[in-house]
């Protein structure tokens, strides 16, 4: 059913996603049952995403599941943008050495000036967002059918997309407080102004 009524509002962003991590975990368990190969792999390792603002032009998400190296299922939602202007984005990985102990490393960008990224993926474990406003939004749709938001290209072809699958859309998006954990994260195109990278002792990570 359509849900494309003007804007929609949220205070939390968690519970549109229930649908989407219901199908990945669904898909994780044929996977399971050999009913699926893997498409790509993954390190399995997760790293943190934050943003003070994320306006978007065309939105998905679906369920799908991603493989480390090693053979191992991780189930995960997948959240794409076709057009994305980022505020205040962050990204940071911990990285432990021996003897040293952990270390972060910890890039930061789009401070004065947003950084635009292009058919952009983020394959996460968890997403959090502090204020949603959605404009004609479907919740509920194929993910075969879904044509507001893209579909990366690499999921549409593989055996783990289930085109019967619940997904959502929208045709665009305001959102603010972002805070993601993430497996992955591909664009066909990212524009990072006042790129800044430190690596720092201990964890100081985005949230």
């Amino acid at each position: 059913m359509s849900h494309s009524i003007g804007r929609t509002r949220w205070k939390r962003f968690a519970a549109v996603l229930v649908p989407s991590v219901a199908a990945a975990a669904a898909l994780g368990v044929g996977m399971a049952e050999g009913a699926l190969a893997a498409s790509f792999l993954i390190s399995g390792r997760t790293f943190q995403i934050s943003a003070d603002t994320l306006n978007v032009r065309g939105l998905s998400i679906y369920g799908m599941v991603d493989v480390t190296r090693h053979g191992t299922p991780v189930p995960v939602t997948v959240t794409g943008f076709r057009h994305a202007e980022i505020g205040g984005l962050c990204q940071s990985v911990v990285v432990p050495i021996p003897v040293l102990g952990p270390y972060t490393l910890r890039l930061t960008g789009g401070e004065d000036e947003r950084v635009e990224a292009k058919n952009m993926f983020i394959d996460s474990k968890t997403l959090s967002i502090g204020q949603a406003e959605f404009e004609d939004i479907d919740t509920g749709v194929a993910a075969g059918a879904v044509a507001k938001g893209p579909i990366n290209p690499g999921d549409r072809h593989s055996r783990y997309f289930d085109p019967d699958g619940i997904a959502q859309q929208a045709r665009s998006a305001e959102l603010t407080d972002v805070q993601v954990t993430a497996v992955a994260v591909t664009a066909a195109t990212l524009h990072v102004p006042d790129l800044t990278m430190r690596l720092k002792q201990g964890r100081r990570e985005c949230f």
